[in-house]
């Protein structure tokens, strides 16, 4: 499980990122890259990383599922995922 201040920052880095989204795309669409760099650092896209929503987990994260690869294959082989099940042939 992932430390509460680690979670809380990717919170804070995502919340940055909303608010600076449409200054970014019209300073990069002006070319103006020096204004660009004056943002915050956090405030960039490349900066955030997924993270299992219930270990907070940052790797094996599972895109469509936003878990972890652990997480879901407990919840999978205990039914709690609709659609999914164990493959077997």
């Amino acid at each position: 499980m992932a430390k509460e201040s680690i979670k809380a920052r990717e919170v804070k880095r995502e919340k940055l990122h909303e608010k600076y989204k449409e200054k970014r795309l019209e300073l990069k669409k002006a070319g103006n890259y020096l204004e660009l760099q004056k943002l915050p650092k956090n405030s960039s896209p490349v900066r955030l990383h997924n993270r299992c929503q219930i270990t907070g987990r940052p790797k094996g994260y599972m895109r469509q599922f936003g878990i972890s690869r652990i997480n879901f294959r407990e919840m999978a082989l205990s039914g709690l995922i609709p659609g999914v099940k164990k493959a077997s042939w």
